[in-house]
């Protein structure tokens, strides 16, 4: 932390609210905390801002930057899905470039405080990630509503920038330098990103941080049931391979072989 950067006070500083219901209480305490101490993880500048309530797009703004944050808060630990609004909504916001980036948060309700936090950087978002819920029931007050999950467990790690962790910050410097590692998948096409993303995390699934060649060609079957048009797949892997590598992402170390860079 350099000496002019404000340190990230966990607690809620909210006690009280008019709200009989958790969930709205809670929703209170969490959107203040976001605008009163969280920092942009895209730029690095100090505060966040808050868009006016039920903005449609997004819960938070930098001013430095102009990246959009929603955010996405719970009691559980965070897991594979983080349920969002309506599924059509969230597809035409995925070909858009106001989509915004999603930090999750999971907060300790009897400390008043953040346990978790992280952000996964829009470029990682493509439609694959998007989940489809079955319609409300008939009997429900918006009945044949489609909402939709996001499967965060399918962002490649390096896609999941944790913010806090168990209750303990990650410094500042090391959030921005995750999030610049991948900046490179914001200038490409949805299509090519959405192979660059489904590479990486494939990636990751191997567990380590070396492989081989063969190993990515092993990718070759889930990659073909995502693309089922393409009928040169493993050309379309070594590709990747190549565009990771010259981008920093991935070190090829010489026969055949790579290795991650530093996640």
């Amino acid at each position: 932390m350099t000496a002019d950067e404000r340190p990230l006070h966990l607690g809620f500083a909210e006690t009280q609210t008019p709200f009989i219901s958790a969930s709205q209480s809670a929703r209170v305490w969490t959107e203040s905390w976001a605008e009163r101490e969280m920092y942009c993880p895209a730029c690095g500048a100090d505060r966040l801002k808050a868009y006016p309530n039920n903005a449609p797009v997004a819960d938070l703004f930098c001013a430095a930057c102009d990246e959009d944050f929603e955010l996405k808060s719970q009691k559980t630990r965070i897991g594979n899905k983080v349920m969002d609004g309506a599924w059509a909504t969230m597809l035409e916001r995925l070909a858009s470039a106001a989509n915004p980036s999603l930090l999750v948060m999971r907060y300790d309700r009897n400390q008043s405080a953040v346990s978790d936090l992280m952000v996964v950087p829009k470029h990682f978002f493509t439609p694959d990630l998007i989940e489809k819920r079955k319609p409300l029931a008939a009997t429900a007050r918006r009945a044949g509503w489609v909402g939709c999950n996001i499967l965060i467990g399918r962002v490649p790690a390096s896609g999941r920038i944790h913010i806090v962790r168990d209750s303990w910050p990650t410094p500042r410097e090391s959030v921005l330098a995750k999030w610049q590692r991948t900046a490179f998948l914001r200038d490409q096409k949805a299509s090519a990103r959405g192979w660059l993303v489904e590479t990486m995390a494939q990636i990751d699934a191997l567990g380590r941080p070396d492989f081989t060649i063969d190993d990515a060609y092993g990718f070759a079957p889930a990659l073909t049931r995502l693309y089922p048009d393409n009928q040169h797949v493993r050309e379309k892997i070594r590709q990747q391979l190549q565009f990771l590598r010259d981008k920093g992402w991935l070190e090829f170390v010489g026969r055949g072989r790579y290795r991650l860079t530093e996640n």
